[in-house]
């Protein structure tokens, strides 16, 4: 088995220098590696985070009556082409621990997305809307890293953000994934 492995090996278009093919493409995949920013990995689920509007317009208040934490949201889009995903289980959570789970049945079809507001209201399949019954603010306006997990505890998608350097257009509002 070894001897077929070398001959094959030998035969192979590495023939001339080996040594130095295999370093050469070993070292270009470690500097993809390394450039290649955290928030930048795809994980295996349908499920993503389309958007985050973290910064919402007006001057920040957490009062549940006259403030704007119900501008705050996060889009998350089913990007399935034929699978429906029951959003119940899954957990959204910042940088700093702060998190969500969705404790009630929601069902994506592919393509359908939800937006999950801070504040209260009534979480509607209609309109597409889970509200966190919470008048805190999520996430940070000058920066944080979003994550999302699936009910198992693994990773369905993370992103981090900079008000400087993500949110080109300065709107407080990021795209991630079309």
């Amino acid at each position: 088995m070894q001897h077929e492995f070398i001959r094959l090996w030998r035969g192979s278009h590495l023939r001339k220098r080996p040594a130095v093919a295999a370093a050469a493409v070993l070292a270009g995949a470690l500097s993809f590696l390394a450039a290649a920013p955290a928030q930048a990995a795809e994980y295996h689920s349908a499920l993503k985070i389309r958007g985050v509007q973290y910064d919402a317009p007006g001057r920040d208040s957490n009062s549940c009556s006259s403030g704007n934490t119900h501008q705050e949201y996060l889009t998350i889009k089913n990007y399935s082409s034929s699978a429906t995903i029951n959003l119940k289980g899954y957990v959204v959570k910042d940088a700093t621990g702060n998190r969500f789970t969705f404790t009630a049945s929601h069902y994506l079809e592919p393509g359908d997305y939800v937006k999950l507001r801070g504040g209260h209201g009534t979480d509607s399949d209609r309109y597409n809307v889970v509200y966190r019954d919470n008048c805190n603010f999520l996430w940070n306006n000058d920066r944080d890293t979003i994550y999302l997990y699936k009910p198992s505890g693994s990773r369905s998608d993370v992103h981090s953000y900079t008000k400087s350097g993500s949110d080109s257009d300065g709107d407080g509002y990021i795209r991630y994934h079309r």
